[in-house]
């Protein structure tokens, strides 16, 4: 029988959402804010303490956030194969934005056509053209374009959709979407006019076959409406802004408080 700890590790999460889940648990936490040393031994994930040296083993990880550095930090957290919010292994596999995209456009029923600019070549384009690069989102490494342009980046290309950009949501078994918004062509979850609002059935749908066929247990894929009324995934998110709602963020922290209490 696998050994209890009484401890689990919490990665990423702020200090609202720390103070939160640490009123509601008995046991012991370990609580880093930024990527902390793990190691992997027989079965057993060891993460080096909040304070002080040393490392101490932990039952569960909630990891929340997105870092330069976290994909090592991910895969050894796949590699140990314990309990751990979001599923580890399918962190992995979504981790890079441009083979999570290659994955997504491939389950999903509003897959736009794709090209695709190696660093440093050049590539000259007669209608409005967006290149997408590195693996950050909200808005950033992106440009819009018509005629030649050099990427500095690997990057993908794709056709400019004027419409309007929205996200499905989804944390568990509960869903939203939302209106992207912006000042420019680049719209965010962020701005203070972005908002929930009807969910389309079939973008609900094509979001949970994707989320269920990459064994995802939170996503947020971004699509746009187009003027002509067809609809196109944009990018999938492995790790959605769960703090920008509170409504989200409630949903979130009951979700993570039942997976920690099973």
């Amino acid at each position: 029988m696998k050994q209890k700890y009484n401890r689990i590790g919490l990665v990423g999460i702020e200090q609202e959402e720390y103070d939160s889940i640490k009123a509601q648990y008995s046991g012991h936490i370990i609580w880093h804010q930024s990527i902390p040393k793990i190691v992997v031994k027989e079965g057993v994930l060891y993460m080096e303490k909040s304070n002080g040296i040393g490392m101490l083993p932990v039952d569960k990880v909630v990891y929340y956030g997105i870092y330069d550095n976290d994909f090592e930090f991910i895969t050894g957290l796949a590699i140990w194969n314990g309990d751990c919010y979001p599923n580890a292994a399918a962190m992995v596999d979504c981790r890079f934005k441009i083979p999570c995209l290659v994955k997504a456009l491939s389950l999903s029923r509003f897959s736009a056509p794709r090209g695709f600019v190696s660093a440093g070549a050049s590539v000259n384009a007669t209608n409005d053209t967006v290149a997408k690069w590195g693996n950050w989102h909200c808005g950033e490494n992106k440009h819009r374009f018509t005629g030649e342009w050099e990427s500095e980046f690997t990057a993908t290309i794709e056709p400019y959709y004027e419409g309007e950009a929205v996200r499905i949501m989804m944390i568990g078994d509960t869903y939203w979407q939302i209106k992207l918004e912006g000042d420019d062509w680049l719209k965010s979850i962020h701005p203070e006019n972005a908002g929930f609002m009807p969910v389309d059935d079939d973008l609900l749908a094509d979001t949970l076959h994707i989320k269920e066929a990459l064994k995802m247990d939170m996503i947020g894929n971004d699509y746009i409406l187009a003027k002509d009324g067809s609809k196109y995934l944009l990018e999938v998110n492995h790790i959605p802004n769960i703090t920008r709602f509170e409504d989200v963020r409630q949903v979130y922290l009951s979700t993570v408080m039942e997976w920690i209490n099973k």
